[in-house]
Protein backbone atom coordinates (compact mmCIF):
# COMPACT_ATOMS: atom_id res chain seq x y z
CA UNK A 1 0.00 0.00 0.00
CA UNK A 2 1.04 3.36 -0.62
CA UNK A 3 2.39 5.99 1.95
CA UNK A 4 1.21 8.90 0.62
CA UNK A 5 0.38 10.60 4.09
CA UNK A 6 -1.48 13.31 2.92
CA UNK A 7 -3.86 11.87 0.34
CA UNK A 8 -4.96 9.57 3.46
CA UNK A 9 -5.44 11.93 5.79
CA UNK A 10 -8.04 13.56 2.81
CA UNK A 11 -9.37 9.94 2.33
CA UNK A 12 -10.24 9.90 6.25
CA UNK A 13 -11.43 13.65 6.54
CA UNK A 14 -13.91 12.66 3.68
CA UNK A 15 -14.96 9.32 5.36
CA UNK A 16 -15.83 10.74 8.63
CA UNK A 17 -18.05 13.44 6.19
CA UNK A 18 -19.24 11.26 4.47
CA UNK A 19 -20.52 9.65 7.98
CA UNK A 20 -22.27 12.79 9.05
CA UNK A 21 -23.87 13.47 6.04
CA UNK A 22 -25.40 9.94 5.12
CA UNK A 23 -26.06 9.34 8.75
CA UNK A 24 -28.41 13.15 8.85
CA UNK A 25 -29.50 12.36 5.52
CA UNK A 26 -30.41 8.62 6.27
CA UNK A 27 -28.88 6.97 3.41
CA UNK A 28 -27.97 3.97 5.21
CA UNK A 29 -26.91 2.02 2.12
CA UNK A 30 -24.33 4.73 1.13
CA UNK A 31 -23.14 4.88 4.86
CA UNK A 32 -23.06 1.07 5.43
CA UNK A 33 -20.12 1.07 2.86
CA UNK A 34 -18.23 3.27 5.56
CA UNK A 35 -18.03 0.35 7.87
CA UNK A 36 -15.82 -2.94 7.99
CA UNK A 37 -17.98 -6.03 8.33
CA UNK A 38 -16.66 -6.70 11.71
CA UNK A 39 -16.83 -2.94 13.26
CA UNK A 40 -17.31 -2.68 16.60
CA UNK A 41 -19.30 -0.01 18.16
CA UNK A 42 -19.14 1.53 21.96
CA UNK A 43 -21.34 4.46 23.31
CA UNK A 44 -19.25 4.91 26.84
CA UNK A 45 -20.69 6.91 29.80
CA UNK A 46 -17.94 8.55 30.25
CA UNK A 47 -15.32 11.05 28.95
CA UNK A 48 -12.62 9.07 28.10
CA UNK A 49 -13.24 5.50 26.58
CA UNK A 50 -13.17 2.58 29.07
CA UNK A 51 -15.61 0.18 28.38
CA UNK A 52 -14.97 -2.98 27.19
CA UNK A 53 -18.66 -4.33 26.76
CA UNK A 54 -19.77 -2.74 22.59
CA UNK A 55 -22.80 -1.51 21.91
CA UNK A 56 -23.08 -3.74 18.40
CA UNK A 57 -20.83 -5.66 16.70
CA UNK A 58 -20.51 -5.96 12.93
CA UNK A 59 -20.86 -3.48 10.36
CA UNK A 60 -24.81 -4.46 9.72
CA UNK A 61 -25.97 -4.46 13.15
CA UNK A 62 -24.72 -1.31 13.47
CA UNK A 63 -26.48 0.88 10.94
CA UNK A 64 -29.62 -1.47 11.87
CA UNK A 65 -29.04 -0.34 15.28
CA UNK A 66 -28.71 3.28 14.68
CA UNK A 67 -31.25 3.17 11.58
CA UNK A 68 -33.87 2.13 14.23
CA UNK A 69 -32.70 5.07 17.36
CA UNK A 70 -32.71 7.68 14.84
CA UNK A 71 -35.86 6.57 12.91
CA UNK A 72 -38.07 9.63 13.61
CA UNK A 73 -35.49 12.20 14.84
CA UNK A 74 -34.27 14.78 12.79
CA UNK A 75 -30.49 14.87 13.42
CA UNK A 76 -27.31 17.22 12.57
CA UNK A 77 -23.67 15.96 13.56
CA UNK A 78 -20.49 18.09 12.91
CA UNK A 79 -17.13 16.62 13.44
CA UNK A 80 -14.06 18.91 14.16
CA UNK A 81 -10.33 19.19 15.32
CA UNK A 82 -9.54 15.80 13.89
CA UNK A 83 -6.41 14.62 15.21
CA UNK A 84 -5.20 11.52 12.88
CA UNK A 85 -2.43 9.10 13.93
CA UNK A 86 -1.19 6.36 11.71
CA UNK A 87 -0.77 3.32 13.41
CA UNK A 88 0.87 0.73 10.14
CA UNK A 89 0.62 0.41 6.87
CA UNK A 90 -3.24 0.69 6.53
CA UNK A 91 -4.72 1.34 9.57
CA UNK A 92 -4.81 5.14 11.21
CA UNK A 93 -7.02 5.66 14.32
CA UNK A 94 -8.34 9.72 14.90
CA UNK A 95 -10.21 11.38 17.52
CA UNK A 96 -13.05 14.05 16.24
CA UNK A 97 -14.19 16.65 18.46
CA UNK A 98 -18.02 16.36 17.57
CA UNK A 99 -21.30 18.26 18.34
CA UNK A 100 -24.83 16.31 17.41
CA UNK A 101 -28.55 17.82 18.11
CA UNK A 102 -30.99 14.96 18.02
CA UNK A 103 -34.84 16.17 17.68
CA UNK A 104 -37.29 13.37 18.09
CA UNK A 105 -40.92 15.21 18.38
CA UNK A 106 -42.50 11.84 17.48
CA UNK A 107 -40.86 10.49 20.44
CA UNK A 108 -41.02 13.42 22.74
CA UNK A 109 -37.20 13.86 22.66
CA UNK A 110 -34.71 15.96 21.81
CA UNK A 111 -30.80 17.19 22.84
CA UNK A 112 -27.35 18.56 22.43
CA UNK A 113 -24.45 16.85 22.98
CA UNK A 114 -20.75 17.56 22.69
CA UNK A 115 -17.92 15.04 23.16
CA UNK A 116 -15.62 12.71 20.88
CA UNK A 117 -15.24 9.91 18.24
CA UNK A 118 -12.48 7.87 19.17
CA UNK A 119 -12.28 5.87 15.74
CA UNK A 120 -9.95 2.85 14.64
CA UNK A 121 -9.45 2.58 10.75
CA UNK A 122 -8.37 0.07 7.91
CA UNK A 123 -7.63 0.24 4.57
CA UNK A 124 -8.90 -2.50 2.58
CA UNK A 125 -7.35 -4.17 -0.30
CA UNK A 126 -9.89 -1.58 -2.98
CA UNK A 127 -8.13 1.00 -1.65
CA UNK A 128 -10.33 2.98 0.69
CA UNK A 129 -10.47 3.58 4.34
CA UNK A 130 -13.49 1.99 6.00
CA UNK A 131 -14.24 2.43 10.16
CA UNK A 132 -13.25 -0.63 11.96
CA UNK A 133 -13.91 0.54 15.52
CA UNK A 134 -16.21 3.54 16.74
CA UNK A 135 -16.64 5.00 20.32
CA UNK A 136 -18.43 7.80 21.14
CA UNK A 137 -17.49 9.76 24.40
CA UNK A 138 -19.96 11.91 25.88
CA UNK A 139 -18.35 15.57 27.60
CA UNK A 140 -21.85 16.87 27.80
CA UNK A 141 -25.45 16.34 27.20
CA UNK A 142 -28.19 19.30 27.47
CA UNK A 143 -31.94 17.88 27.10
CA UNK A 144 -33.99 20.14 25.05
CA UNK A 145 -37.62 20.99 23.91
CA UNK A 146 -38.32 18.55 20.98
CA UNK A 147 -39.47 20.79 17.88
CA UNK A 148 -40.71 19.71 14.48
CA UNK A 149 -39.08 21.42 11.41
CA UNK A 150 -41.04 22.86 8.94
CA UNK A 151 -41.76 21.32 5.29
CA UNK A 152 -42.54 17.34 4.84
CA UNK A 153 -39.44 15.35 5.33
CA UNK A 154 -40.26 11.92 4.27
CA UNK A 155 -37.53 9.66 5.61
CA UNK A 156 -36.34 6.10 4.16
CA UNK A 157 -37.25 3.13 6.49
CA UNK A 158 -34.39 2.02 8.99
CA UNK A 159 -32.11 -0.15 7.16
CA UNK A 160 -31.49 -4.03 7.60
CA UNK A 161 -29.23 -6.23 5.68
CA UNK A 162 -29.44 -7.13 2.05
CA UNK A 163 -31.17 -10.66 2.47
CA UNK A 164 -27.60 -12.38 0.73
CA UNK A 165 -25.59 -11.19 3.45
CA UNK A 166 -27.70 -11.59 6.37
CA UNK A 167 -27.54 -15.52 5.25
CA UNK A 168 -24.23 -15.73 4.33
CA UNK A 169 -23.67 -14.21 8.48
Amino acid sequence: MGTNRAEDILDLHQLKSRYFRFMDTKDWAHWRELFTDDLVFYIEDSVLPETTEPTTVGGDAFVEYVSQVLLTAVTVHQGHMPDIEFTGDGEARGIWAMFDWVDDAENGRAMQGFGHYHERYVKGADGRWRIKELRLTRLRVDAIAPSRPEGHRPWPPPWSAPASAAQAG
